[in-house]
């Protein structure tokens, strides 16, 4: 029998191959195909995206360095010129203690989240993630090889700092912070940002600040976590940053983020890892990125809009008892339907095929996975608590936000929309 004769063995399954896919995709595409069918576009409050654009000078930057030819290669940290801009940025406005060297641009935060894993992981490693998360935080994490593990969050979404040391494990070594949250819009205060850091010195984690709604805090103000390490030796720092131009700015499809590390090992690591899966980040892009660091103005204007959209259209959620309280910060509200007895998987799929409304399941938000020795998924369930809660994106258009809370009000209630 020739060697193409004989019967191949199985192949193993990878770990990619063992991850499901974001439950936001899965929206993604049955808003899609809604849209084929019925030759029109369902109210989109499934996704973040928001109603504003982009500024003027960002898109006339990138139309520039398009039309004049800045579009070779940079470094794998990106343009030198943006990352001095954006170490300033940080140390004015977010209170770091930092410089370009610990710097890092990249095609989306979501990218450079994905590579400061890598970067961190050691095999057997876990990671502690809240039990209501962003599902691209659990695929990261597991795409690196990292173990999860989930800390407990209370009735409105938030933390409890008690808990957190007693959710890690022996081989835990990283925990993540999202402030403020998605997909809950929970804004963490600075006394909470202290204990976490306590807890992480004490208990040996390093931690991931993913700060991409920085801006979009409604009610008190965003404390950048590695703000609280100003006075702390760069060797003893512990807190590696994330974050976007596609919120602040709207700049959602031009992928551009940034990370900022705490010391020279920290940014050695995650070079080598842009290095191999980026070689560098498109330059075009960043010199909108450039652009837009020079009109802050544009970022507080879109804070106001999202702001405009919660006050106008969520208390109608809270007083149906659907939602706790509007967030504070963000650009998501989490609604708990358990309170009307629907379960949201359900719910959702009525509301897009019957009313035109896409919206997000919660179950897709509380996944636990359980995983064998090499980090491939052999198993999932959705927290119990997930089974009632829906998210809905208020960043975009007013006017169809508001029909589309109406709707989804008179579907809760039996009515029709």
């Amino acid at each position: 029998m020739s060697t193409f004769e004989m019967s191949a063995a199985p192949v193993a399954l990878s770990r990619a191959a063992s991850i499901p896919p974001s439950c936001l995709h899965d929206v993604f595409r049955s808003a899609q195909a809604w849209e084929l069918v019925h030759r029109r576009a369902p109210i989109r409050l499934h996704v973040g995206e928001p109603a504003f654009g982009p500024p003027v000078e960002a898109i006339e930057a990138l139309a520039a360095a398009a039309r004049e030819g800045r579009s070779a290669y940079t470094s794998a940290e990106g343009m030198a010129e943006l990352r001095e801009a954006l170490a300033a940025k940080l140390a004015s406005e977010n209170g770091h203690d930092t410089g370009p060297d610990r710097v890092f641009v990249a095609p989306g935060s979501c990218q450079g989240l994905a590579a400061l894993m890598q970067s961190m992981a050691e095999p057997g490693d876990e990671i502690l993630l809240p039990e209501i998360h962003w599902p691209i935080h659990l695929q990261q994490a597991l795409l690196a090889g990292l173990r999860p593990r989930f800390y407990p969050l209370d009735r409105d979404f938030r933390p409890d700092p008690d808990s957190l040391a007693d959710a890690g494990g022996e081989r835990t070594r990283l925990i993540l912070v999202n402030s403020p949250a998605n997909p809950a819009g929970v804004v963490l205060d600075e006394p909470f940002l202290r204990a976490v850091l306590h807890i992480a010195r004490r208990r040996g984690w390093r931690i991931i600040s993913d700060e991409a709604y920085e801006h979009f805090v409604f009610e008190g103000e965003h404390v950048s976590m590695a703000s609280l390490e100003r006075d702390v030796p760069e060797r003893e720092r512990l807190v590696h940053s994330a974050f976007s131009f596609s919120k602040s700015y709207a700049m959602t499809g031009y992928r551009l983020g940034y990370i900022a590390v705490p010391d020279a090992r920290a940014a050695s690591a995650l070079r080598v890892v842009q290095e191999a899966s980026i070689v560098a980040p498109p330059t075009p892009v960043q010199y909108a990125a450039l652009a837009a660091l020079g009109v802050p103005q544009a970022a507080l204007r879109n804070r106001e809009s999202v702001r405009a959209n919660r006050d106008r259209s969520l208390p109608s959620l809270v007083a149906a008892g659907l939602l706790g309280r509007v967030p504070p910060g963000g650009w998501y509200a989490l609604l708990d339907l358990a309170s009307v007895g629907l379960d949201a998987d359900v719910f959702a799929a009525g509301l897009l095929a019957e009313h035109g409304t896409a919206v997000a399941p919660g179950r897709g938000f509380a996944l636990r996975p359980t995983v064998d020795a090499r980090c491939r998924v052999t198993g999932i369930e959705a927290s119990p608590r997930s089974h009632g809660l829906l998210r809905i994106a208020f960043c975009g258009d007013g006017d169809l936000l508001a029909t589309g809370v109406e709707r989804l009000l008179a579907a809760a209630s039996g009515g029709r929309a």
